[in-house]
């Protein structure tokens, strides 16, 4: 059991809602992503998503993009991102998982990367643009090396889909809310939110909600119809609202406490 697994065990048992968190790898620095993942914790964070920068996101919107761009301009690399995941535990036992897109991991080596990603002390992996009909070696070396597996199911999914990623799935299950890219919404659709209740009655596994979701109501509301909620785009906005100040960590952490305070 990992401490993605061993987290929602917890909560289970306290009949709470996870708060999961999202920031971009190396925006505005390496350095300031280790800080942020110890403040998030701090401020009631239970599973912080890293995102790793790519040059052509198929998943993300505007925020996440430009947040990506301005990380690969600075030179942010896999091998620093790794390296900054061990100085966060040497300061945090925070569960992590990684969100990239499947070329990086192509490149280094499917059991190479999750092996490395074990050795670190990261806990999930999260590949918006790799489907479990292509993800055997992924889930086999996440198998092997105790590493969630965490896969996307949304409000077009098929039943028979959904089986299959509830199947393939450890960790948690990721429902998207929006048909689209991640970004803040003025309103979370009920209708978007609908197929969830019948993916929960096809497995036991957690299911948390995400994208789009920006206000410290639509968590609370979402959180009741799920196992926890994550917040992306928001959070970005709110490092590059703070750009160049020497508390960016401290008032990003004080709004995401905000919004982790309603579960």
């Amino acid at each position: 059991m990992n401490r993605i697994e061993r987290k929602f065990k917890i909560l289970k048992e306290r009949r709470k809602k996870a708060f999961i968190a999202f920031i971009t790898a190396g925006y505005p620095s390496l350095k300031t992503t280790e800080d942020l993942a110890v403040a998030f914790e701090d401020a009631g964070v239970d599973i912080l998503e890293i995102g790793i920068p790519f040059s052509d996101p198929l998943a993300d919107g505007p925020t996440i993009q430009a947040s990506s761009f301005e990380s690969l301009k600075r030179g942010t690399t896999l091998a620093g991102i790794f390296d900054t995941v061990v100085r966060i535990r040497k300061r945090s036992q925070i569960p992590i998982a990684l969100m990239t897109y499947y070329n990086p991991v192509f490149h280094f080596g499917d059991e190479r990367f999750i092996s490395r990603a074990a050795q670190v002390g990261v806990d999930g992996v999260i590949v918006p643009d790799l489907p479990p009909d292509e993800a055997k070696g992924l889930i086999a070396s996440c198998r092997k090396n105790d590493v969630a597996s965490i896969f996307f199911i949304s409000p077009t999914t098929t039943e028979a889909r959904m089986k299959k990623v509830a199947v393939s799935s450890t960790g948690f299950i990721y429902y998207v809310s929006v048909t689209g890219v991640t970004g803040e919404r003025k309103q979370v659709s009920q209708r978007q939110i609908r197929p969830l209740a019948q993916a929960r009655g096809l497995t036991d596994k957690p299911i948390c909600v995400g994208f789009g979701i920006s206000t410290p109501e639509q968590v609370r509301s979402l959180s009741q119809k799920s196992d926890g909620v994550i917040v992306g785009s928001a959070i970005v906005r709110e490092v590059t609202r703070n750009l160049g100040k020497k508390d960016l960590v401290q008032r990003t952490a004080s709004f995401v406490k905000r919004l982790a305070g309603v579960l």
